[in-house]
């Protein structure tokens, strides 16, 4: 998977990862920590800087000193950099930083994103972690981060958390080439915390906490933002009510809580326990969760404003993509919503900002029909979309039923609810978009997702060929010849020689 390791990299393979016994055990707060089935002990892996990582150590070059960033360049300066390596961050370059923010005097290299790649090395570190534990003890949190419930490890290798997540970083390093960072905490939010906040500023790249050392480091530590799930719109609730620090809220919260309740509702329980650092979910939860219901949603963030006609071409694509993986999932559903959100510097006539509109198309019975729901969300599309506002996001989404719990429903009447005048043409038309959907998946897992297209797919403002080609939003890395063709077609991709294309 990693080719072209430095040299120094594949010198020290097999040398590190053989149970670190001697590392700093002197310094390790972790020997004193006691483990059983009441008190568990959690480590989380960072994988530093993981997309700018695996470029730097497929060119042969070391991450920590390499100045990489992993952005598309074909969209522009504005484009956001998915990964920004070490060697840029310590020159103050941010990691979720656009092109155009890099200062213009820095030299460095940009690594378009290669999705598809990233996910398979990604699962070659989840094989490292299955080395030393089992899955039912893994969560994997992203495809950077992990958490791994250690304690039932510990006495069978012999090493305290410290030393086994130590093992752990040395064990991906010499398999991968990638330095990661490690929290080890008495719960998995201390874990987190850990990893956060304390692991950065370690020599060794491992944050160690349990409820004391957080109160006696963290309590009073600012920006409250630099904390597991409190995001700026919770930062300014908590400002306004002259709370800036954990110790605050925890203060607040043995005072009287009921205005955290009033202001956060049940997520205050939370709030307040994290502020103690508490945290009461274990990974044995975490692993027997079932969640309620079901949803299926796509997205995406259009690269140039576009009108209402060419909008509603992305709203259709969007829908056939939705029932397409209903169909894939053997789900249906009865409702699907959307919204639109418009450009940020188009203003209506009063000089005002225009916010996002959208509106849910519903059928009278469960249905994963792309020839039923197409219709239906245009209809809706056209009576709730703006047209004099150009469209830069779309969003859409669907609750599902699996197939088999709701079979098929005989009804006089149609999707929309009027009398139906032939129900055994509706059924056989029905059956026949089954068969049709069934062809068209077992095509694309054969041949790829651009094998089979509708017409509409190859319209300029179409959208789907590429992102049949992407994973979350970005390139995959793959090459698609018909998506080439529809690019320089569209005048957004120019030829090269020998008949390939450049961005």
């Amino acid at each position: 998977m990693f080719q072209n390791e430095p040299a120094s990299l594949q010198a020290a393979r097999g040398s590190r990862a053989v149970f670190t016994k001697n590392a700093s055990i002197f310094d390790d707060p972790t020997r004193f920590w006691g483990h059983d089935e009441e008190h568990r002990i959690y480590i989380i892996i960072d994988l530093k800087s993981f997309y700018a990582s695996v470029e730097c150590v497929e060119r042969g070059l070391d991450p920590m000193t390499t100045k990489l960033v992993v952005a598309d360049p074909s969209r522009g300066e504005g484009t956001i950099c998915l990964a920004v390596s070490p060697a840029l961050k310590k020159l103050g370059v941010k990691n979720r930083a656009r092109i155009y923010e890099i200062p213009k005097h820095l030299d460095y290299i940009t690594a378009p994103p290669r999705m598809a790649h990233y996910e398979a090395c990604s699962a070659e570190i989840y094989a490292v972690y299955l080395q030393y534990f089992s899955k039912e003890d893994i969560h994997i949190y992203s495809c950077d981060e992990a958490f791994i419930d250690v304690t039932d490890y510990l006495d069978l290798y012999e090493l305290t958390p410290k030393q086994l997540g130590t093992e752990v970083m040395n064990a991906v390093l010499d398999r991968t080439g990638i330095r990661s960072s490690c929290g080890v905490g008495t719960n998995l939010y201390l874990a987190k915390i850990a990893l956060d906040i304390t692991a950065k500023k370690a020599p060794d790249f491992i944050g160690i906490l349990d409820e004391d050392r957080y109160r006696e480091l963290l309590w009073d530590h600012r920006p409250i933002t630099d904390f597991w799930m409190i995001a700026q719109g919770q930062s300014r609730r908590l400002a306004d009510m002259g709370l800036f620090t954990m110790h605050d809220i925890s203060r607040a919260a043995v005072t009287d809580d009921r205005l955290l309740y009033q202001t956060f509702g049940v997520d205050a329980e939370i709030l307040i326990d994290h502020s103690f650092g508490v945290e009461t979910v274990g990974m044995k939860d975490i692993k027997s969760y079932q969640p309620q219901g079901r949803s299926l949603s796509l997205g995406q963030v259009l690269f140039r404003d576009y009108a209402f006609e060419e909008a509603e071409v992305i709203i259709k694509e969007m829908t056939d993509q939705l029932c397409l993986q209903m169909a894939e999932r053997h789900v249906q559903t009865d409702a699907i919503s959307f919204f639109v959100s418009y450009s940020h510097a188009f203003r209506d006539q009063d000089g005002l900002p225009v916010f996002h509109t959208g509106g849910t198309a519903r059928s009278a019975h469960h249905t994963s029909s792309d020839e039923i729901w197409r219709p239906l969300v245009s209809e809706v599309y056209r009576k709730t979309t703006r047209r004099d506002a150009p469209v830069r996001r779309i969003g859409i989404s669907c609750l599902i039923r699996d197939s088999a719990s709701i079979g098929y429903q005989f009804s006089l009447f149609d999707e929309r609810g009027n009398l139906s005048s032939d129900l055994g043409k509706d059924l056989e038309r029905q059956e026949a978009g089954r068969r049709l959907q069934s062809s068209v998946l077992s095509l694309r897992s054969r041949y790829g997702k651009n094998s089979v297209l509708k017409g509409t797919n190859l319209l300029s403002a179409g959208t789907m060929m590429e992102r049949n080609c992407q994973i979350g939003g970005h390139k995959a890395g793959t090459t698609d010849r018909c998506l080439s063709e529809k690019l320089i077609r569209d005048g957004r991709e120019q030829p090269s020689e020998g008949g390939r294309t450049k961005s």
